[in-house]
C-alpha cells in the first residue's frame, strides 16, 4: 500500500473517481457514454462539489445517462419530456445549485418540444444537453423528430418529413447559449460545457450522439462516420478560468475571439473558414438554415447573448435558497392575510 501513488485530486480534494456513477447499460460503443465520461471530468476539473450539483432528465436511452456520471449529486428521472417542469421547480427551491438536464431528440423536440421552448422563454439557470439520434432507440429504432427527410432505415421505413433543428428552436426562443458538438469530438464537448457551466441562464449543447444499434449508417448525418467525415467547426473553442487574463489587441478571420461570459470567465473562439459572429442572432439562424439546407454539420458556439436576467434574478429570489428559509420567513403572517383578504372584500 505505501508503494501504490496517491490518487490525484482537485482543488476541493477530490479525484475523478468521486465523480463515477454506475457503470452504463447502454450499448457499447454509444455516444452518450461519451458524454457521460466529458461531464465527469469536466466536474472533476472545475472543483464542482458533488452535493452542489443536480441532474436531471426525462424518458429515453439519453435518460438513463444521469446513472452514470456524479454518483453523489442530487437526482430526478422525471416523466417523458417534462424535465424541464422539474429542472424548473428545483432551480426556483434552490437556485444555488449547479444544474445537468439531459434529454434525447425524442424527449426534447418530440413530446416535449412545450416544456423545452417554455423553459428558454424563462431563462432557467441550467445546462440541457440534448443527446441527439435522430431515433427512439430505446423503443427500437423509430424515426424522432429530428431524422433526417427522405432517410431509409431497415425496420422504421421512408422519412417524409422534415427535421427540427433543436439549435433554432431554442434560439427562436429566447435562449441565450446554444451550441452543437458531437459526441466523437471529446475535446469541443469539454470546452463548450465548461462554458455552459458558467453561463447566467439556459444553455442549451446539442450533441449530435449516433446510435450504434438502429442509426449509424454513413448517410444519416446523425452516424458516427457521417460526423467524423462532415463536421465543419465554427471556432476552435477553449474556455479560460476567470483567474486568467487575456488581452486581445485586433480579431480577424483565423485569429481569436474572446467572448466573456456572465461570471468573468471567457471562451475563446477561433474563427476557421469564416468570419462568424456568435453574438449576431440572425447571422445564427441563417447559418443553421444555410447548413441545414446543405446537410452541413457544423458545430461550436452558435449563438451567445449574456444580458438576459435568469429565472431567478428575474423573480428578485432572496440569496438565501427558499429551500432553506424557515417556514416563518415563507409563510405570511397572521396580519398580512388578513390585509390581503379585506382588499378583496
Amino acid at each position: 500500500m505505501g508503494n501504490r501513488r496517491a490518487a490525484r485530486v482537485n482543488l476541493i480534494g477530490l479525484s475523478k473517481t468521486d465523480y463515477n456513477g454506475n457503470p452504463s447499460t447502454l450499448c457499447q460503443g454509444c455516444g452518450h457514454n461519451s458524454i457521460a465520461s466529458q461531464i465527469i471530468q469536466v466536474a472533476y476539473e472545475l472543483s464542482i462539489q458533488p452535493h452542489e450539483m443536480i441532474k436531471l432528465s426525462g424518458i429515453g436511452c439519453s435518460s438513463k445517462s444521469p446513472a452514470y456520471f456524479l454518483g453523489r449529486s442530487h437526482g430526478f428521472n422525471s416523466l417523458h419530456g417534462r424535465m424541464p417542469s422539474i429542472a424548473t421547480g428545483s432551480l426556483m427551491a434552490n437556485h444555488t445549485l449547479h444544474a445537468i438536464g439531459v434529454s434525447g431528440d425524442g424527449d426534447t423536440a418530440s413530446i416535449g418540444l412545450g416544456q423545452f421552448k417554455h423553459m428558454m422563454r424563462r431563462n432557467v439557470r441550467m445546462v440541457y444537453i440534448v443527446e441527439n439520434n435522430g431515433v427512439y432507440g430505446l423503443t427500437k429504432g423509430q424515426f424522432s423528430a429530428t431524422a433526417d427527410e427522405g432517410q431509409e432505415l431497415k425496420y422504421a421505413g421512408h422519412n417524409d418529413l422534415p427535421p427540427i433543428d433543436i439549435c433554432m428552436e431554442a434560439i427562436l426562443a429566447g435562449c441565450g447559449f446554444v451550441a452543437r458538438s458531437f459526441s466523437g469530438d471529446a475535446q469541443q464537448v469539454r470546452e463548450l460545457l465548461k462554458a455552459a457551466l458558467s453561463h447566467r441562464g439556459t444553455a442549451v449543447l446539442d450533441i449530435i450522439s449516433p446510435c450504434v444499434a438502429f442509426n449509424n449508417h454513413d448517410s444519416s448525418t446523425k452516424s458516427y462516420g457521417y460526423g467524423k467525415e462532415h463536421e465543419e467547426q465554427l471556432q476552435e473553442i477553449g474556455w479560460v478560468p476567470p483567474a486568467e487574463e487575456i488581452v486581445i489587441e485586433e480579431y480577424a478571420p483565423g485569429e481569436m475571439q474572446v467572448v466573456e461570459m456572465h461570471d468573468g470567465s471567457h471562451i475563446q473562439l477561433r474563427k476557421l473558414e469564416e468570419d462568424y459572429d456568435p453574438t449576431e442572432k440572425m447571422g445564427a439562424l441563417h447559418r443553421l438554415m444555410w447548413a441545414q439546407e446543405k446537410q452541413e454539420f457544423i458545430t461550436g458556439l452558435i449563438y451567445y447573448d449574456g444580458e438576459r436576467e435568469s429565472l431567478a434574478e428575474a423573480s428578485n429570489l432572496t440569496e438565501t435558497p427558499l429551500a432553506h428559509l424557515t417556514a416563518e420567513k415563507i409563510r405570511p403572517s397572521a396580519d398580512s392575510l388578513e390585509e390581503i383578504m379585506a382588499g378583496l372584500m
